[in-house]
């Protein structure tokens, strides 16, 4: 299977003639239905408002003067690792469908990636529960089914958790060796502990006990079959099925596997490096082993109900920095965290908002 693109940046056809370009319409109507009735724009507000009462018990004069003696070389440094970061993800995304036969061009899908991320990122709690909207984006925007499409998200999402896990871990150790955990991050730390073990054994749950996860949900959409013809047990029963026949030919492919985890480890490093980067830009002794421990658990700290986790993210990052590293004064662990929200976040806003205008421009 091939995926051209027309000169024109009109929909793709598939070998067999299929239009595979519908992304962008999907991708429009799910915007559309996460920005509406000013949902957003409230979130941001609040979020902004939040990021100021941060900065102002630091001292915006003391964070704007460490902003503006930033060497920008190592901020666009730090903008470039994200870029590229989310890349690489992008091109692990493109291995697992391939162990579907799902042939897309390492671009195409690139972009495609982007333009959802970019979803997620304007969204409260989008990372958390992004996957069924990103599947359908991708099923419109290629030759994948709806199922197929999600399982590949799931299987590149658990992937990615590998990495997540084991840099934190390294982190932590290196940190508990050395260094007394402050009381915010031994909560954080907790948090990475329960998720490392809990997700792997929800993961294995769903897995071996596919009939009780298929019967759970089966008995959830009954009472809505009942109310409306755009709903059947037996369609549902079927999506089932393929998303775990999906998943199985995925786990058939162990060799592709470990490849696509390559380019989840790399993407992760390129991730994380922005935060050591903000830390050259500020001349400030930010660690490497510091940025495996920092990143993941600030992450968990994003988990609110404000667009990307602002305020949250940011919070997190300057307490862990001005925690465990007692020469870094508050105000210059604040400027860390807006240097590395900068590049990790309004960066991917602004690039991945170009690649969503870009999916629907092509469908």
């Amino acid at each position: 299977m091939t995926d051209e693109t027309e000169p024109d940046g009109g929909p793709s056809l598939s070998a067999s003639g299929t239009e595979t370009g519908n992304g962008g319409e999907a991708l429009s109507a799910g915007l559309g239905e996460r920005i509406g009735k000013g949902k957003l724009l409230l979130g941001f507000l609040v979020a902004g408002v939040l990021i100021y009462l941060l900065g102002a018990v630091a001292g915006w004069g003391r964070v704007l003067d460490a902003l503006e003696g930033a060497r920008y070389r190592w901020v666009w440094v730090a903008c470039v690792s994200t870029v590229v970061g989310l890349a690489f993800w992008g091109k692990a995304w493109q291995v697992v469908l391939a162990m579907l036969d799902i042939e897309v061009r390492l671009r195409r899908i690139v972009v495609t990636y982007f333009a959802a991320t970019f979803a997620n990122y304007i969204t409260p709690l989008g990372q958390a529960g992004g996957e069924p909207f990103i599947a359908y984006v991708l099923s419109q925007d290629t030759e994948a089914s709806y199922e197929d499409s999600l399982a590949s998200v799931v299987t590149a999402d658990l992937l990615n958790l590998l990495p997540f896990f084991n840099f934190a871990a390294v982190g932590m150790a290196y940190l508990l060796l050395n260094a007394t955990l402050p009381e915010n991050a031994e909560t954080l730390a907790q948090g990475l502990v329960v998720l490392a073990f809990a997700v792997p054994a929800l993961a294995y749950v769903g897995w071996r006990h596919r009939d009780g996860v298929e019967a759970f949900v089966l008995r959830l959409v009954a009472p809505l079959a009942g109310r409306t013809d755009r709903v059947s047990v037996d369609g549902v029963r079927n999506r089932i099925d393929r998303f775990y026949h999906a998943l199985e030919r995925i786990a058939d492919e162990p060799r592709s596997l470990l490849f696509a985890l390559v380019f989840s480890y790399t993407g992760w490093v390129f991730f994380a490096l922005p935060l050591y980067f903000s830390g050259l830009a500020l001349d400030l002794p930010i660690g490497l082993t510091l940025v495996l421990f920092v990143v993941p658990a600030s992450t968990l700290a994003g988990l609110t109900p404000l667009p990307g986790g602002l305020a949250g993210v940011e919070t997190a990052i300057a307490v862990l920095i001005a925690g465990l590293v007692p020469p870094i004064s508050w105000s210059s662990a604040v400027a860390a965290a807006i240097v590395y929200r900068f590049a990790s976040y309004w960066v991917v806003l602004v690039v991945g908002g170009v690649a969503s205008l870009w999916v629907i421009r092509r469908s």
